[in-house]
């Protein structure tokens, strides 16, 4: 029995420890377009309009990934759905390098986001099945963090390559890195073991997906999550993808703008990390109440910034509270499905926010274009957030805690 429990333990480090690698990988790819974006407008000439295309092309991809990814991975097994959504992330990125025009880049970005979608939701299920329902929160958030650490990556690649050799490096190693984390996956990535426990009851996993979703008293659940991820999601991708061009348009230099970056993308793992825990351990409907209110505090400070010091600060703080609370929804989408269905229902979470995601970043194209304030951007996200809490408090005050899902 002890032999056993070291055989589980020493599985779930391997599977977080790959599961946090791609999602790190992931987020470089995520962030790769807003730390590129100052240099990609110039070489294609975009105006605001066509630079919320190319931002949204990925996140566009995404979705349909995510779904068709969840599906796949409840009939077929998580392990060769992620490689192959590993493989055509990897191999986008590299080829977004290459496009000659702005319909191949948008094309490149879309393929890439298909990938990315597809590989997300089998991430989080991977890391909620690999450790005990106590510490699902945990476990979650400690993947996620990755995605933020991607981000500081990003940034530094931006400083210290892209800088001297143009932007396509920032493709190249976001593209190249997952493809030589291939072999890896295939060798040591254990297939899920509550997969591998349901795969004789494939008259579940058969059922359709309306059944999965909202049948057996989940269909308010489903719906409280997919608002909430909906509406965070909008404010996220708004971060990550305009940040750099926002605090350009306010004449900040180059050098300040990935530090603002890096500030964002540290507060997200501090964040994710934290709150994660949390979820495991405080009350949670405490822990959604902080989620919020740090959002909605730390965007008003941002809007109002204007010395890079506070905005640092502001930034730093919109990681915490908005990477960090995305994280603490994924890990919440992961407790509220069965094992059997948990692909599915994630990945149908992850992909109605990932429609969110595509809308910001247009969006906030729409209001630069009409307004020379980018603080009007930041400023309309608030009321995006406030409707997300109410969501997200709602659905915490009416269904238990993940323990009560099945394993």
């Amino acid at each position: 029995m002890v032999a056993e429990g070291r055989t589980i333990q020493n599985s779930a480090k391997i599977t977080l420890a790959i599961c946090f690698i791609l999602a790190l990988m992931e987020g470089f790819d995520l962030q790769s377009m807003g730390v590129a974006a100052p240099m990609m407008r110039e070489a294609f000439e975009l105006d605001p309009k066509q630079l919320g295309w190319a931002f949204s092309a990925a996140t566009l991809g995404t979705l349909p990934g995510a779904l068709l990814a969840g599906k796949l991975a409840d009939m077929y097994g998580r392990k060769p759905v992620l490689m192959v959504n590993t493989v055509l992330f990897g191999v986008m990125s590299v080829l977004t390098a290459h496009a000659e025009s702005f319909p191949l880049l948008l094309a490149a970005r879309f393929l890439t986001g298909l990938g990315l979608g597809g590989a997300l939701p089998i991430l989080i299920t991977m890391a909620t099945e690999a450790v005990n329902p106590k510490w699902r929160g945990t476990a979650v958030s400690i993947m996620y963090c990755g995605v933020p650490a991607g981000g500081i990556i990003t940034s530094l690649v931006a400083i210290s390559l892209a800088k001297q050799l143009g932007w396509e490096w920032i493709f190249y190693v976001g593209g190249f890195a997952p493809l030589l984390l291939v072999p890896v996956i295939w060798l040591w990535l254990p297939e899920s073991k509550a997969y591998l426990q349901n795969k004789l009851e494939a008259e579940q996993r058969a059922y359709p997906i309306s059944h999965i979703l909202f049948g057996e008293g989940r269909a308010f659940g489903s719906l409280l999550l997919w608002a909430s991820f909906f509406c965070t999601l909008i404010v996220l991708y708004v971060l990550l993808n305009w940040l750099p061009t926002l605090f350009a348009n306010q004449n900040f230099s180059r050098e300040e703008i990935n530090y603002v970056q890096i500030g964002f993308n540290v507060g997200g793992a501090l964040g994710t990390l934290a709150l994660g825990f949390l979820l495991d351990k405080a009350d949670i409907r405490a822990v959604i109440v902080m989620i919020y209110a740090g959002m909605l505090g730390a965007l008003y400070a941002l809007a109002n910034g204007a010395e890079l010091g506070a905005v640092i600060a502001a930034t730093t703080a919109c990681g915490i509270f908005v990477i960090g609370g995305q994280g603490a929804l994924y890990a919440l989408a992961g407790m509220f499905y069965p094992s059997a269905v948990r692909g599915t229902g994630v990945g149908s979470a992850v992909a109605v926010g990932r429609a969110g995601s595509f809308a910001g970043p247009i969006l906030a194209g729409l209001i630069l274009a009409g307004s020379t304030e980018s603080g009007a951007v930041i400023s309309a996200a608030i009321p995006v957030i406030a409707v997300a809490f109410a969501c997200a408090l709602i659905l915490v005050m009416r269904f238990k805690k993940a323990e009560t899902a099945k394993p």
